[in-house]
């Protein structure tokens, strides 16, 4: 298991996004050299966990139970293979481009160890939008992008540091509750029946489906 590339996004105005000022950091490129990875702060004050990565809405990205997003490579061949185009790293709008880890198959609260220093904990599934679809230019993108489950997985920052294309990944913490990502991702958008079994992962969950999940429980015992 290995990382690929660490992809950076620069502001770009687009037409297609729902950011107020037009602008999106979803098309990322690969960088060169070392990457900074830190926690960012909370959702809609702190932005993107990867140092250069700009992050255009902050409603709905970044902050520290999305500080970064890892994509994996076979899922990207996969979809390459199906739209009939080439997808570079980093196209999804993922920070980590992966190979021979099962990202989407991740555990919520699984951590990986990237190199020497930096330690990440899966957070939840990456919910698609219209910017991402946009992004693409392919019609249905979002039902189509949900049908598949092969969502990548947004991670918080345990341990800061600095990683670069080609270090390692090693997992070194994997939960025993089997809520994988694709469980989570189903879940909160087209399976809502399966938010309870999410309790399970706890406080590892992202806030927001945690909150989710409770509601809907509180919801079923009155």
């Amino acid at each position: 298991m290995k990382l690929l590339s660490v992809n950076l996004g620069r502001p770009q105005p687009v037409p297609y996004t729902d950011q107020a000022q037009g602008v999106t950091g979803i098309d990322k490129r690969p960088a060169e050299g070392p990457v900074r990875v830190t926690a960012p702060g909370p959702k809609g004050l702190g932005a993107s966990g990867v140092a250069g990565d700009a992050v255009c809405d902050l409603r709905h990205h970044g902050g520290d139970e999305q500080a970064v997003y890892a994509f994996a490579r076979e899922d990207l061949d996969d979809w390459e293979r199906e739209l009939g185009r080439s997808l570079a790293n980093g196209c999804f709008g993922e920070n980590l481009t992966t190979e021979g880890l099962d990202v989407s198959g991740a555990l919520i609260g699984e951590r990986w160890r990237i190199g020497s220093e930096v330690v990440l904990e899966v957070t939840s599934g990456r919910i698609p939008c219209r910017t991402f679809q946009g992004h693409l230019g392919e019609r249905g993108w979002v039902k189509r992008f949900t049908r598949k489950g092969a969502t990548g997985a947004y991670l918080r920052v345990i341990a800061p540091g600095e990683i670069r294309a080609g270090d390692p990944i090693e997992i070194v913490h994997r939960p025993d509750h089997g809520v994988t990502v694709a469980l989570e991702f189903r879940a909160v958008t087209t399976e809502r029946e399966l938010l309870p079994r999410l309790l399970v992962a706890g406080e590892a969950l992202h806030s927001e489906t945690l909150a989710a999940a409770r509601k809907y429980v509180a919801g079923q015992t009155r």
